[in-house]
């Protein structure tokens, strides 16, 4: 019988173009969850290039693989300047609904 290797799924081996990040990010923030949203934004940056996305934001690249992780959790500015090297920006927009909280 043939042994079967298999490896560990890696988000950031898929995430091809512009429209795939797109996509996964905001997927995450629909979601909602902060740890899905700061693993998300981890994925694109090692698609990206966390010495890349390091250089960019001017943080250490050991603390942004463990701010960028499942359990890391990320202060807002952190999360703002990863977006930014990334060359994105928050938008916002009403929800589904279409009413703002009186």
């Amino acid at each position: 019988m043939k042994k079967i290797t298999t490896s560990l799924w890696d988000a950031s081996d898929h995430l091809e173009s512009e429209e795939d990040i797109i996509a996964y990010l905001d997927a995450a923030l629909e979601d909602g969850d902060p740890s899905i949203i700061s693993a998300v934004l981890g994925d694109i940056a090692r698609a990206k290039g966390m010495t890349h996305i390091s250089n960019r934001t001017g943080l250490g690249r050991e603390s942004l693989y463990k701010a960028l992780s499942q359990n890391g959790n990320p202060e807002f500015a952190t999360v703002l300047k990863v977006i930014k090297a990334l060359g994105l920006r928050l938008h916002v927009a009403p929800q589904d609904n279409g009413n703002l909280v009186s």
